[in-house]
């Protein structure tokens, strides 16, 4: 029995969704609800169309050609590969825990850990994820590929990377914010592959929740992307990732994900494959282990790859190379299994070819070709490494060499596409173009992690030069913030040259979202400035815009540091008497050196004090004893430090400490 839906042109509302009585089960019978918001715009009308059952239209859609007219090309049916992109907390990695545990991946006695994705130790101690990660589980005999991606814009190069294995995303939007600045930016990536969307409207248990608007937005969105109107036709599915349930109704939630599930095989197709084609994989992501070497990472777009077989490996530039495949490995569940075979349309892992890049193809040794390489957006922020020149050089670092910081940040290039290094003006000194200064701070963490020691300097805008016109990058800055500090905060993004473009009250009740189109010069250092101006209560979010004409000179810090101009151990002493000239970094009995900073300055400009002076001994006894009161020293973590630090200073990172000093060249300048 088939179930035909009537389509009436641009007034058409949404389609009644199923009784309450209806299980999860019977919603595979048909194809994706049309869910156009009411009384939404389309951009056309449409004429009335039918939808067969999804066995019908899995048939037809597996006997029609290909769009290159090559009768060679099937559909896989037992297998989806998906994405799951979203704004950062709006709960993707959260929802795909609640999957593998609906999905008997683990046991039943075994003990799970929240995030289980998130497996780096910053990801778990910053709440956010940064790497992207593939697993699977098999629901109804049908295999799913699931690639959680990062939700931060800084880390937009690893959502462009996955998204060449995919056929289709779950777009994940909260349920009281809607679409947010990375929405936009991960789900105009999606429509520019041309893949399918299923958007899920997570949290639906908040108090203050509202699908209704959400989904609204979000049609909304789909339009001002230019999507067609096949993607603007998306299923609906509302959820709670936490507690890992879902349904085609806000009102009506399943006990269960399975109407996500069911939506995820009726509304996202088939890899389309060429399985008697040559050999053809390209290389999405790349991963080292100690025992196995490079490990690279892509979906098989056409023909058989078999364990032990020579390959060829192939760049855009048709200069190839041999190589044989060691090992195999397809995702099953939350692991690597290996196997003999990977037939097309499947995502594997392949060990053996150890100098492999991302991008480049695995292909058939006699007639294979490159697949395009992957595209990735140009880095806006640039930062100087160098070794480190400090009087405390070498006491906490392992690597403390050129070299060593050379080899290290060409590694990273192998895996970060998004990154880019370049020689500085010294021998000792390294450029490094990223995303943003979280991107960066990433890097730099990790590497004082690793046993890494050395500097770095203030972040730099890369700017461009267009018809003899200086360009620099503006990026969409969205700030959440209650009614009573709005004042502050316009004042604060003015200061630093933003053009408001929207605001309206937001979800909770007295709060407003500001929507600015601010340089990225002027977001450096910002986040801070308003989070005290809101006392911690604004969001700030930001995407990469566009690049614009030059906005002028920007004043991002109003007050000077203060700094040592003699070395040693602080005392008590002195550091009563310094904090009265505004706040210290440090309390007494730490070691310092000399042109380290030890403080902000109350006043503009900056100040040399002596922070490690001591008391004179004298054999004259006071009355009384003299009760010193410290103030509690400023602690900045390496974020802070990287937006704090002007022109002239510099960040010393080593495993244990991160301090802040003066640049000891540009002094010198200015003294000379």
């Amino acid at each position: 029995m088939q179930t035909i839906t009537l389509r009436a042109g641009p007034t058409a509302h949404r389609l009644a969704p199923p009784p309450a009585s209806a299980s999860s089960s019977n919603l595979s019978a048909g194809r994706c609800f049309l869910l156009r918001p009411p009384h939404s715009r389309c951009r056309r009308p449409r004429s009335l169309r039918a939808s067969a059952s999804l066995e019908q239209e899995v048939k037809e859609r597996a006997d029609s050609p290909s769009p290159s007219g090559t009768s060679s090309q099937a559909t896989r049916r037992d297998v989806r590969n998906i994405a799951i992109v979203a704004h950062v907390d709006h709960g993707k990695t959260t929802l795909v825990d609640s999957m593998l545990r609906q999905s008997k991946v683990f046991r039943d006695n075994q003990v799970v850990q929240e995030r289980i994705m998130d497996s780096n130790d910053l990801e778990r101690e910053r709440g956010i994820t940064i790497l992207s990660k593939n697993t699977s589980i098999t629901y109804k005999g049908t295999k799913i590929n699931i690639i959680d991606t990062p939700g931060h814009s800084d880390f937009g190069g690893e959502v462009e990377r996955v998204l060449n294995m995919v056929e289709g995303i779950l777009l994940v939007v909260d349920s009281v914010e809607g679409p947010m600045p990375q929405t936009r930016f991960v789900l105009k990536k999606a429509l520019e592959f041309g893949h399918a969307v299923v958007v899920v409207v997570n949290k639906v248990d908040r108090p203050i929740a509202r699908p209704e608007f959400v989904v609204n937005s979000t049609f909304e969105l789909f339009i001002e992307l230019n999507a067609t109107d096949e993607q603007c036709d998306f299923q609906t599915v509302y959820a709670i990732g936490l507690k890992g349930k879902a349904g085609i109704s806000a009102d009506n939630l399943a006990d269960d994900l399975g109407p996500l599930f069911e939506a995820i095989l009726r509304c996202i197709p088939e890899p389309r494959i060429e399985k008697d084609g040559a050999l053809q994989m390209l290389v999405t992501s790349t991963e080292y282990d100690e025992h196995k070497g490079r490990i690279a990472i892509g979906r098989l777009h056409a023909g058989e790859l078999k364990r032990g077989m020579e390959v060829k490996v192939c760049t855009p530039d048709d200069a190839c190379r041999i190589g044989k495949i060691g090992e195999l490995f397809v995702y099953e569940n939350f692991g690597r299994v290996p196997v003999e075979s990977v037939s097309a349309g499947d995502i594997c892992a392949v060990c053996g070819i150890n100098d492999i890049m991302i991008g480049e193809t695995i292909a058939d040794k006699v007639s294979g070709t490159a697949l395009p390489t992957i595209k990735i957006e140009e880095p806006t922020v640039r930062m100087s490494f160098s070794i480190n020149t400090s009087p405390f050089v070498g006491k906490e670092g392992k690597f403390v060499t050129s070299r060593n910081l050379r080899d290290r940040l060409y590694r990273e290039l192998e895996r970060n596409l998004a990154m880019k290094v370049e020689d500085g003006e010294t021998a000792d000194t390294f450029l490094v173009s990223g995303r943003g200064t979280l991107h960066l701070t990433i890097l730099i963490e990790n590497m004082r992690r690793e046993g890494y020691e050395f500097m770095i300097g203030p972040p730099k805008v890369i700017n461009k030069t267009v018809n003899g016109k200086l360009l620099e990058p503006y990026e969409i800055a969205a700030i959440e913030v209650p009614e009573e500090y709005m004042g502050s905060v316009v004042e604060l993004l003015g200061k630093r040259r933003g053009q408001m473009l929207d605001m309206e009250a937001s979800g909770p009740e007295g709060t407003s979202l500001l929507k600015y189109k601010v340089p990225t010069r002027g977001l450096i250092g910002l986040r801070n400035a308003i989070l005290t101006a809101s006392r911690g209560r604004a969001i700030l979010n930001t995407i990469f815009d566009s690049y614009g004409p030059w906005a002028g000179d920007i004043s991002s810090r109003d007050q000077g540091s203060l700094v040592a101009f003699e070395g040693g151990s602080t005392t008590s002493y002195a550091c009563v008497n310094a904090q009265e000239r505004g706040i210290l970094f440090v309390k007494p009995g730490q070691d310092i050196y000399k042109g380290q900073i030890v403080g902000i300055h109350q006043r503009p400009g900056d100040l040399a004090l002596n922070v490690c002076k001591k008391k004179a001994a004298t054999n004259v006894r006071s009355n009384k004893e003299t009760t010193v009161v410290l103030d509690e020293p400023l602690s900045y973590s390496l974020d802070d430090c990287i937006e704090y630090i002007q022109e002239d200073e510099l960040v010393e990172v080593t495993p244990e400490s991160i301090r802040m000093s003066k640049n000891p060249k540009i002094s010198k300048k200015k003294n000379n």
